[in-house]
């Protein structure tokens, strides 16, 4: 990667929802937020649940979102590498995303090293200990046949009736979200420290939490959660030498 450039980490925009309106603003906050960073930088990671659902049918994809996606096809046109990671709430991307705007798809957490730094990067869902109920439900979502069956529901119910379902879930998790549970009871602070008995790591850098989160492990082992872009509008960025939050706005950029 080129001196003087820098990676971007942001996730949770949870485009489509409440409402057309608010989700249109912070969509065009997003491209905005694209156009700003893409001047310096080196690869740029999405980190899962950018759409509040996401389904691919073989000839038909979700209506709307064509700002985000022109943008993301012109960056990475551009020769910026754009890694995009599977949610809970977008799993169900096939391979859209990578034939026709050229980006690097995720399902899993991916090791890697930047600049020398050793970095595990994630959505971070059914990550760590306890919640067995979502990881049997994202189990079930994740198998091939179950996907199979609701591709036979047709675009205008199914689409209809999978957002229902995913806006119950983002009101339900809203006050839970919002909440610091204190670093022994954060599922993904033992996930990474569990991560850490079986490799190296300098940097964990998740998203699904909706706070934005700088924890440090172990001394020189940081976690960083990258928050939302539905309240705190934050992101993470990774300047070679360390990895810090940073907030975007209106009239930044």
């Amino acid at each position: 990667m080129a001196k003087g450039k820098k990676i971007y980490f942001v996730s949770d925009s949870h485009l489509g929802v409440p409402d057309r309106s608010s989700s249109l603003e912070r969509e065009k906050m997003l491209v905005h937020w694209l156009d700003t960073v893409r001047k310096d930088a080196g690869a740029i990671y999405l980190l899962g649940d950018i759409f509040d659902f996401w389904f691919e049918y073989r000839t038909v994809v979700p209506k709307g979102f064509v700002r985000l996606l022109g943008k993301m096809a012109e960056i990475s046109d551009q020769g910026i590498p754009v890694h995009f990671f599977t949610g809970n709430h977008d799993m169900w991307v096939f391979d859209y995303f990578e034939k026709e705007l050229g980006l690097k798809v995720h399902r899993s957490p991916l090791d890697t090293t930047l600049f020398g730094k050793k970095f595990h990067i994630g959505h971070g869902d059914g990550l760590g200990p306890g919640d067995r109920g979502y990881k049997l439900i994202k189990a079930i979502f994740s198998c091939r046949l179950c996907q199979r069956i609701f591709a036979f529901i047709h675009p205008a119910p199914g689409v209809r009736m999978a957002l229902f379902f995913s806006r119950r879930s983002r009101v339900a998790n809203m006050k839970s979200d919002e909440q610091f549970l204190g670093e022994e009871k954060e599922w993904l602070v033992q996930y990474c420290m569990k991560m850490l008995e079986s490799r190296p790591v300098d940097y964990f850098i998740l998203g699904h939490r909706h706070l934005p989160l700088t924890i440090e492990i172990v001394p020189d082992v940081v976690y960083v959660n990258t928050g939302d872009w539905v309240r705190h509008f934050s992101y993470a960025v990774f300047d070679g030498k360390s990895v810090k939050l940073a907030y975007f706005r209106k009239n930044s950029g």
